[in-house]
């Protein structure tokens, strides 16, 4: 009777250990799969603005002050500053533009800047996707420099702020903003010679590539080859010097539509021009046409 009843003891226990065990089998595998999900202290952000005819975009963190004092303390003074948060702020520009008033070539830049309690120096870097900010600017890499005055706000902005105002045609400004700081520097966008040049582009009418283009798309849709006559006639009139490959599509253009001693015409002055280049391929091509076309 007690080995019955010790029997049922162990039995007992080994079950509850067994049950325990699973217990924290699940418990970890738990852990190891849950993610709590919390909003970042600074959160990422992405400001697109049209300017005239240009693109710019900006990404960065937006820290919020949390009753810190900011400028002079949590961003010094005279110190390069990454301009927000977590990565580097980076502003992208699709067309080439000025920064306060320096040249800016298009592409990808990280806006630095160093704060003073009456004026920024605000950096334009080459490196805007590295980490961190670095201890000493390579002089190298500043795209551009501009110093601007510090603003003071009547109110206070409790989280950091890029914003792009002052909209035009012809730029925009790009503002910097927090705690009682507003910071802005003008960015000038070429839209009017943008502008302009397409104007004069399309009150010109089309050019030597325009017509050559229509010429061959005509050609091998099959569409009106006399249109298409007329257009490489065009574009080949336009065009101080055509080469080899043009003439090939003359002649082409011409045998199609019926003109056999116009296309020998344009095959021989392409055969001419490829043996100058040195282009095998159409040597053989003209040679080849200038044979089936019954050229003498």
């Amino acid at each position: 009777m007690a080995f019955y009843v010790i029997s049922q003891k162990l039995k007992t226990l080994l079950k509850m250990k067994k049950i325990t065990l699973l217990l924290c089998v699940a418990m970890v595998s738990f852990t190891m799969n849950a993610q709590i999900e919390a909003p970042a202290p600074s959160p990422s952000s992405t400001l697109i603005q049209n300017v005239g005819l240009t693109d710019v975009t900006v990404e960065y963190s937006r820290p919020s002050m949390r009753g810190r004092t900011i400028f002079g303390d949590l961003v010094p003074f005279d110190k390069i500053w990454r301009t927000g948060a977590n990565a580097r702020t980076k502003i992208t520009f699709n067309k080439d533009v000025t920064f306060g008033g320096t040249a800016v070539k298009a592409g990808s830049y990280a806006v630095f800047t160093k704060p003073s309690a009456t004026s920024w120096e605000v950096y334009l870097y080459d490196e805007p996707n590295a980490g961190g900010t670095p201890k000493v600017l390579d002089e190298s890499k500043v795209a551009a420099k501009v110093t601007s005055e510090v603003v003071q706000m009547p109110m206070s902005m409790e989280t950091f702020t890029i914003i792009i105002d002052d909209l035009s045609d012809n730029g925009a400004t790009l503002g910097f903003l927090w705690e009682s700081t507003y910071v802005p520097v003008k960015i000038g966008v070429a839209t009017d010679e943008a502008v302009m040049k397409s104007i004069d582009k399309v009150m010109a009418g089309p050019n030597a590539t325009d017509y050559y283009s229509a010429a061959v798309y005509y050609m091998n849709s099959g569409k009106d080859i006399n249109k298409a006559k007329e257009w490489i006639d065009k574009s080949m009139s336009m065009t101080e010097k055509p080469a080899f490959w043009q003439l090939r599509q003359q002649s082409l253009i011409y045998a199609k539509s019926g003109d056999k001693k116009g296309a020998i015409a344009a095959a021989k002055k392409s055969l001419e021009a490829a043996k100058v280049a040195g282009n095998d391929d159409y040597v053989k091509m003209n040679t080849d046409s200038l044979k089936e076309w019954g050229a003498k």
